[in-house]
């Protein structure tokens, strides 16, 4: 396994002032944010596609550095029901794929999307409930009318460019949330479609990272790996449960809150999830993706990178002399 991550953190950096850092704390691969929600300020599709001089900057920057690139990502909705934001989101997704095709990488990640109620919607209608029976009506057509058809065109496109692995995020609020919604796409649409599993979303639904790992992986659908951690405060979520729709900032009143790696969970939960990651096969990035309102990020990123340049397993199993 190696160390990674995501580079929308340091969006405000110029790119190789960030790689420097980056490589400086231990970092190995880069996953590196090209459109949608976190931006492009590091890598611009518009302008990398078509300025041929600009792309061979771009590249040698990320050669000079001696990081490798474990993904682009490009999380967006889609299937947004607002049309100008869905053809944007879609611009960003096909740009993402053709940038991966002329930097010889094979795996872009995102959300699955979530789309509204009907065709006329303005907003994305999340279902959490199959009572009243109107919810099961409105999965049903967000699924098979709109979800499935979609994903189906976009593989087509992605494979169509070298691109044959999608990683999805599993995050609350899009329709792949969990890890039984991440495996009924990917029957419907293919084994390109995987997870870019990030266990601080799992962590705060009640589901056990390592159970999840053990069932995707079984499957071969683990694509990418997103290190952020999650402390659920015990007292607020027995009043309020863990929906819990209070800003970020709102830390001493949520039901949980996104931290630094080991400030959720310590070191043993940590190495329970890197041993089985290497069970199940997993042997590629381990992505810090740093959202911890309570620290500053070089002080979170650095003090994640700390304790998995610890607990990450990088070398090859060893043989047996024991058995």
């Amino acid at each position: 396994m190696k160390l990674g991550v995501f580079t929308t953190l340091y969006s405000d950096t110029p790119f190789k002032e960030s790689l420097d850092y980056f490589k400086s704390i231990g970092i190995e691969m880069i996953e590196i944010a090209c459109g949608g929600y976190p931006g492009n300020a590091h890598c611009n599709p518009e302008v990398l596609l078509h300025d041929e001089a600009k792309f061979a900057e771009f590249m040698k920057t990320i050669q000079d550095s001696g990081l490798e690139v474990s993904a682009l990502s490009v999380h967006s909705n889609p299937v947004h029901p607002d049309k100008a934001l869905r053809e944007g989101f879609q611009k960003d997704m096909n740009n993402a794929i053709l940038m991966a095709e002329k930097m010889g990488i094979h795996q872009i990640n995102t959300f699955s999307g979530c789309p509204g109620d009907c065709e006329n919607s303005k907003y994305p209608n999340w279902v959490t409930c199959p009572w009243p029976d109107d919810f099961l009506s409105i999965l049903e057509w967000q699924w098979n009318e709109v979800l499935i058809p979609y994903w189906k065109e976009e593989v087509k496109f992605a494979k169509a460019h070298g691109v044959d692995k999608i990683g999805l995020e599993l995050h609350p609020g899009f329709c792949v949330y969990n890890t039984e919604s991440l495996l009924k796409l990917r029957a419907a649409v293919g084994p390109e479609i995987g997870a870019n599993l990030d266990p601080s979303h799992i962590i705060w639904q009640g589901m056990d990272p390592v159970a999840v790992i053990r069932q995707l992986g079984k499957a071969g659908a683990i694509f990418h790996f997103h290190a952020k951690d999650t402390k659920v405060d015990e007292l607020n979520t027995a009043v309020n449960g863990v929906l819990d729709t209070k800003h970020y900032g709102d830390e001493i009143n949520r039901s949980w809150v996104f931290r630094s790696v080991g400030y959720g969970n310590g070191y043993q939960f940590w190495k329970d999830i890197v041993s089985n990651l290497r069970l199940v096969g997993y042997d590629y990035a381990v992505s810090i993706e740093h959202e911890d309102s309570i620290m500053s990020r070089s002080e979170g990123l650095e003090k994640a990178a700390s304790l998995l340049n610890e607990v990450l397993i990088k070398q090859p199993k060893g043989a047996m002399t024991w058995a």
